[in-house]
């Protein structure tokens, strides 16, 4: 199976899909999940023509339940060793909520001075920042984190049901037929990996000030939200990620949940081609 190992120690698992000289794709994926949460995309591009890769967060999915390092720049430093790992150039990147983050970290840091960065998507993301501040008026209190570590902590699969089966998806709103399919395949991604890496990734998503890593970035970026999102809200994520970024295209969509990738990939797939091809 295909891992490289970091200089602190942690394997990280990585698929990488398709003609190694088309243009590469690389997709980043949200809390607590794992690779396989792109299945849809990855499929969908790679019979574009291009080269897919992603990669399972260090203590998610296959990659090793390492003790250490669970923030934002242990997460952007290992993109960027397997971006390094695989030589690639000209690719676009695609975060979705915790991986978005992971995205803006990356390429501020990392993938434009090394010049290695087309584009990028960021979707439904955590950037600039989920917690409530005085400057942050839209975001999200204290206490609902805690509240998740508390609920985490007590029972972890019981947790990770309610997250899948009510707000990721939209599935508690009124007239929304839930899929228990793609409740299972959350909750199977979520319990790949560890408790540990999950508790703590809860501070690196939600605390991390990532204003700087947006004001850097200068490669085009596509900034796409559901405006039925409970999980992030979209007026302390998407809105403020187009003021802050210098070249930007926003798009918001009605009545879309936090899962949109899945629940509507049928649309969002199109919509990143365009944005990629443009």
């Amino acid at each position: 199976m295909p891992f490289i190992t970091t200089d602190d120690g942690a394997e990280i698992y990585f698929k990488d899909w398709g003609d190694k000289s088309a243009q590469p794709i690389v997709f980043h994926h949200g809390w607590p999940l794992s690779s396989d949460d792109w299945d849809a995309q990855m499929l969908y591009f790679l019979g574009k023509g291009f080269r897919v890769i992603a990669s399972d967060r260090r203590g998610h999915g296959r990659s090793s339940q390492i003790a250490t390092g669970h923030d934002m720049d242990h997460y952007a430093s290992d993109v960027s060793a397997v971006v390094e790992h695989l030589d690639l150039q000209n690719a676009v990147h695609i975060g979705h909520s915790t991986g978005g983050g992971q995205v803006a970290r990356y390429v501020a840091k990392y993938g434009e001075p090394q010049g290695r960065v087309a584009k990028a998507v960021l979707v439904a993301a955590v950037p600039p920042l989920m917690l409530q501040t005085d400057w942050n008026t839209e975001g999200t209190p204290l206490s609902v984190f805690d509240g998740f570590r508390e609920a985490l902590a007590a029972n972890r699969a019981e947790f990770f049901e309610a997250v899948a089966s009510g707000p990721f998806y939209g599935f508690n709103r009124d007239g929304v037929e839930p899929s228990q399919p793609v409740i299972d395949n959350w909750w199977r991604q979520g319990m790949t990996g560890s408790a540990l890496a999950h508790y703590e990734g809860i501070k690196a998503f939600s605390e991390t000030d990532q204003r700087e890593d947006l004001a850097a970035i200068t490669v085009p970026v596509f900034v796409i939200q559901g405006d039925d999102d409970q999980v992030v809200p979209y007026k302390a994520a998407a809105l403020q990620q187009a003021e802050m970024l210098q070249n930007s295209t926003l798009k918001i969509y009605e009545g879309y949940p936090h899962g949109m990738l899945t629940t509507h990939a049928d649309v969002l797939n199109p919509d990143i081609l365009a944005f990629i091809q443009s």
